[in-house]
């Protein structure tokens, strides 16, 4: 064997190391789960209760690695935080919102999607339950691996809805909860992307189409920053503080929109103190919106945190309840606290061994960020979940958030292509070879505000009608100027690519989900 066979094995090895690591912390935590829930358990339900701790820290440690890279993936794709940075903030706040405001009950897991009552007995409530984790934990495994951001409530719900039905067909399921998740496929990115894209316009008209983009940026600055905290106190009191402190909507917008002045007026009084802090560019303006992101990340995964942890260790409680008290009981049931722990420190371990590839898929693969289009995306994120929620629309975060990035990327494909038949039309309207005036007047044309521009179009269109002969470019010429250079800046494959992820993520939980009961009831039958 060669020294350059040797040194490919060697290179192999090393990159082999990375997962052989991962995949051995994994274990060590499943393991130390396992037997947590050994030491807990007793009687005949000692092994049910290993069993679904096993799998609720999968499932934890899936929701991790898929789930949260909805919230920080903007901000690293825009490098408004690095990776390393991105999963420390991630994790730490993820673990500290299921803790502090982690959900308190499991009814919706437990019966909003199916009717207990017609389940038998409370063995094969079990079984369903474990079969839902099973099932939910390895679809979000596998599409980890191919990095679709995916949602986790579907997958679970997918899960919960199959082995429901295996165990007592179709009567069971709450067809009216499903037609809602259903219509949510539409609805959470279609919202998500309008949001985000009209933020991004409202951003590109007020700052970067200003001839003085530094001054537009002392005077719209705070006013989007004031309006994002408001947004976010608001998000914060409505969905990640529910579970600790209860206030009505109307107050927690009253609340949210304290916050949002004072931040408002603290942004306005750093940016008049420093005069010179903002340059004239569009990089300059970029770094302001840096802070804002970074606390964005850290308070949509605390939000996440207390809301989705129940996605992990719903059935997991229900399966505790089931063990603890005998039978099925139909009322909700306070998750033990060592349950949410496996919830918090499984989505924050997950996060931080598995979550980079999802991260960098809605960071940078689907279309290019910056620090401006990560705000509207988060913005998009807390406002389509706020109304959503205050009219009773089915949304999904995961969707929202994938859906802001797509929003982003088509407006700026839209823009680019309008940018591109204005200069077509430019050079259509001034005479064969005159290179010097074209040029000349892009670069006033690029310059100049969007009002000025729409005068400068109309006065070179008036221009030309007036002009005698004008030596306009050949047909062939105009032929290929009329031909917008249409640049792609949003990637089609990772459209459809995540597009399937979601259509098929209920069918495809609940069949893996369906199989599995059928599997564990035959285990567990003698």
């Amino acid at each position: 064997m060669d020294l350059q066979h040797i040194s490919d094995i060697e290179r192999a090895a090393h990159s082999g190391r990375g997962e052989v690591f991962r995949l051995g912390v994994g274990v060590i935590f499943i393991v130390g789960v396992m037997f947590y829930a050994a030491l807990n358990g007793t009687g005949e339900g000692s092994l049910t209760l290993v069993m679904a701790a096993m799998i609720g820290g999968y499932m934890a440690m899936n929701i991790g690695a898929n789930d949260v890279a909805n919230n920080v993936g903007p901000a690293v794709g825009s490098k408004a935080l690095t990776l390393a940075g991105a999963l420390v903030i991630a994790a730490v706040f993820e673990a500290a919102g299921a803790l502090i405001a982690g959900g308190e009950v499991v009814g919706t897991i437990r019966s909003g999607i199916i009717n207990p009552d017609l389940i038998g007995d409370s063995d094969t409530f079990v079984w369903i339950m474990l079969a839902a984790l099973l099932a939910g934990a390895m679809w979000l495994n596998l599409a980890t691996a191919v990095g679709a951001p995916v949602s986790t409530t579907h997958s679970i719900v997918g899960a919960v809805l199959g082995a429901g039905m295996a165990a007592a067909g179709p009567s069971i399921v709450d067809w009216a909860t499903m037609g809602g998740i259903a219509a949510s496929w539409v609805i959470s990115p279609v919202l998500g992307g309008l949001i985000a894209a009209a933020f991004l316009y409202l951003v590109k008209r007020s700052i970067t189409y200003q001839v003085d983009m530094a001054e537009a940026a002392r005077r719209m600055v705070p006013l989007l920053v004031g309006l994002m905290a408001w947004t976010f106190a608001t998000y914060l009191l409505v969905k990640g503080l529910s579970k600790v402190w209860k206030v009505g909507f109307g107050a927690a917008v009253l609340y949210g929109m304290i916050i949002g002045v004072l931040v408002f007026v603290m942004v306005r009084r750093m940016l008049s103190s420093r005069e010179g802090i903002v340059a004239n560019t569009k990089q300059s303006v970029n770094k302001l919106f840096t802070v804002p992101l970074i606390f964005a990340a850290a308070l949509l995964s605390f939000a996440h945190g207390s809301n989705d942890v129940a996605n992990a260790v719903g059935p997991l409680a229900a399966i505790v309840d089931v063990v603890t008290s005998g039978g099925v009981v139909h009322k909700a049931a306070t998750i033990p606290t060592w349950v949410m722990m496996v919830g918090a420190i499984g989505i924050a371990l997950g996060l931080a061994l598995f979550g980079p590839k999802v991260i960098r898929t809605v960071g940078s693969e689907i279309t290019e960020l910056d620090q401006m289009r990560a705000y509207c995306i988060a913005m998009a994120a807390t406002f389509t979940v706020i109304v959503a929620s205050q009219f009773g629309l089915p949304v999904s975060s995961t969707h929202i958030a994938v859906g802001g990035v797509f929003g982003v990327g088509f407006l700026r494909e839209y823009l680019k292509s309008n940018y591109d038949r204005m200069v077509a039309e430019i050079k259509a309207h001034h005479p064969e070879g005159d290179l010097a005036a074209i040029e000349a007047f892009i670069q006033r044309f690029d310059k100049a505000s969007v009002e000025e521009k729409g005068r400068m179009l109309q006065d070179l269109k008036e221009r030309s009608k007036k002009s005698e002969d004008p030596a306009n470019f050949s047909k062939g010429e105009r032929k290929d100027l009329k031909k917008v250079y249409r640049r792609e800046l949003v990637k089609r494959s990772q459209l459809m690519r995540i597009a399937a992820a979601w259509v098929i993520t209920v069918p495809a939980s609940a069949l893996m989900a369906a199989i599995l009961f059928y599997t564990i009831r035959g285990m567990m039958l003698p």
